[in-house]
């Protein structure tokens, strides 16, 4: 893969966190940046370990982790959807889903990136031999992930005033991850 290869790909792994990182920019009402960055850096460090356990499994493990990550994926977003999509019905008191908690950005790290996994093997497919020669790699999907999570935190924030005004943010976070959920399940029942 050359360099142009290694920024889209780092750029399409680093959706599913943009997009999340709206969700929570909106929840999160203002510029939390110990938040925001600690969901950030979990999520670049998700998506760059990610592919490098992909590549360290696919010796003798490859046929187990591709018949079932998209599986974890899709529970883990499902999970997260209807928990953000009941909530939404509640007071806003009684809210569970909160981006500053850490077992939350863990499990929204966790599921945006079980999909990497498959990239990982992909690159030991593609002759990446050595961990050497994963560093680029790694660090520019790692890199991109925290980048965009941020633009979508901003994004989420900067918005999310008129969004909260017509919907539940929630409500739209829940449908959100239900929707990427089903994406990654389709497309791996479908490939």
């Amino acid at each position: 893969m050359d360099l142009f290869d290694i920024l889209f790909l780092s750029v399409a792994l680093a959706m599913d966190c943009f997009t999340v990182s709206i969700v929570s920019g909106v929840l999160l009402k203002k510029k939390v940046w110990n938040v925001m960055l600690q969901t950030a850096f979990l999520f670049g460090l998700f998506q760059a370990a990610m592919p490098l356990l992909g590549w360290l499994a696919t010796n003798g493990f490859q046929k187990y982790i591709e018949a079932y990550d998209h599986w974890i994926a899709f529970g883990l977003l499902v999970y997260l959807g209807i928990g953000m999509i009941l909530e939404s019905g509640r007071p806003e008191e009684d809210h569970h889903f909160n981006p500053r908690n850490l077992k939350t950005q863990l499990v929204q790290a966790v599921a945006t990136s079980i999909d990497a996994l498959a990239v990982g093997i992909s690159l030991a497919v593609m002759g990446y031999e050595r961990v050497g020669q994963l560093t680029f790699p790694l660090v520019a999907i790692g890199l991109g992930s925290l980048v965009m999570s941020i633009a979508g935190f901003l994004l989420g924030i900067r918005f999310g005033r008129g969004i909260r005004r017509r919907l539940k943010p929630e409500l739209l976070g829940g449908i959100i991850l239900l929707f990427i959920g089903f994406k990654i399940l389709f497309t791996h029942l479908l490939n």
